[in-house]
């Protein structure tokens, strides 16, 4: 893996003014390789998650700084925030989060016509995505005619559609079976191998995480260890 693609320097996250205030981030240093697999786990209010929101542009920090391929990122405004995550970041949530009415092709092209692509070119991209996760014979379904297993895969393709440097997974497995996470982890880890891309995941389950490369643990606000398989 290269050099450091993010790195975090005293970032601190604070909600609230005075004596209603929560300091939900303390001070957070870390570093992510480019390529790596990264599982960030901790118990509930551990931080994990106000991290991976600042990661993924969602949020700010109140003070530290985010260098995202050495730019500053806690210094853009909402619409350059906006467009690093359109060009750059994909994101996988627990809840899926498909457009219930639309087919599996056409929620899968919606960040390329957020970015203006013409429609043979968006469908193009989408079929090469959806063949990726293993879909293209369901490209016309609605995810009412999907499994969840498959509604995630949908998910996952749409993330990586824009082909973005990173992919920001909060729980893919949350709301699946055993044997639909195995199909979901063995999934996220070929795109990471195989594309290259860096995979940053939020998980609670100790067998999901097994399949990343690096396991960052959060307690209070702060890094409290990190684990690294061997090359």
């Amino acid at each position: 893996m290269s050099e450091p693609l993010i790195r975090l320097r005293g970032v601190t996250k604070q909600f609230g003014e005075g004596e209603a205030a929560f300091r939900a981030l303390k001070g957070v240093d870390l570093d992510i390789a480019a390529g790596d697999f990264m599982a960030v786990m901790g118990p509930s209010g551990s931080g994990k998650s106000t991290t991976m929101n600042i990661l993924g542009c969602l949020d700010v920090p109140s003070s530290g700084a985010y260098l995202f391929r050495d730019h500053h990122v806690e210094h853009l405004g909402r619409d350059q925030r906006a467009l690093l995550r359109r060009r750059y970041l994909g994101f996988v949530f627990q809840g899926f989060n498909l457009l219930a009415r639309t087919s599996a092709l056409e929620n899968v092209e919606l960040p390329l016509l957020y970015r203006g692509e013409d429609k043979r070119r968006r469908h193009e991209m989408a079929m090469v995505a959806l063949e990726k996760v293993g879909l293209v014979p369901w490209a016309r379904h609605t995810p009412a005619e999907l499994s969840g297993g498959q509604q995630q895969r949908v998910a996952i393709a749409r993330a990586i559609v824009t082909h973005p440097d990173v992919l920001l997974a909060d729980e893919p497995t949350g709301n699946l079976d055993s044997e639909r996470s195995v199909e979901i982890m063995e999934l996220l880890t070929d795109l990471n191998r195989t594309s290259g891309i860096t995979v940053l995941m939020v998980t609670h389950e100790p067998e999901m995480a097994a399949y990343a490369r690096t396991i960052v643990h959060f307690r209070d606000g702060l890094v409290e260890s990190i684990e690294r398989k061997p090359a």
